[in-house]
């Protein structure tokens, strides 16, 4: 976390934008955040709301780890290099299934039908929110942990 001790005004706003961002692109199509375009049929559940908050926080600071100084080179990212980055979007999309309605998600009714979801996926949601927050978050250690380090790939 040293790392964000360093960080400028351009990491801190790239970091609020990005987490806006993720609060919009997540809460909106989840209806977490109400809207007129989209709905569910069934209750938000208050955890919702904390795991929301948490992924918009940790993803834009996650964000903010991609934005360099302005006055270093630009590394080439390798795809062994930058798992943590990868780890970070598939976090982002399971807690965009752990707060989505759990009826409204098709491939969700696909796999296990009307009743699977509301029996078996609703309460296997606050798992994959706890799931999502904690790839998260190892994602963003990553990042900062190597923010300073300089990696070479074999």
């Amino acid at each position: 976390m040293d790392a964000m001790a360093t960080w400028t005004p351009r990491h801190w706003a790239t970091a609020l934008v990005a987490g806006l961002l993720v609060t919009l692109a997540v809460g909106i199509p989840s209806d977490v955040i109400p809207n007129p375009v989209f709905g569910r049929p069934v209750e938000v559940t208050w955890w919702s709301y904390p795991a929301l908050v948490a992924t918009a926080v940790l993803g834009g600071l996650l964000a903010a780890t991609y934005v360099r100084a302005t006055d270093t080179a630009v590394p080439e990212l390798d795809d062994e290099l930058d798992r943590p980055g990868k780890v970070g979007g598939l976090a982002g999309l399971l807690s965009f299934f752990a707060i989505g309605c759990p009826t409204c998600n098709k491939l969700v009714i696909i796999a296990v039908g009307s009743t699977g979801a509301l029996d078996w996926f609703a309460p296997a949601q606050p798992m994959l929110a706890v799931l999502s927050i904690v790839l998260l978050a190892w994602a963003l250690r990553a990042r900062l942990r190597d923010a300073a380090a300089c990696r070479i790939a074999a």
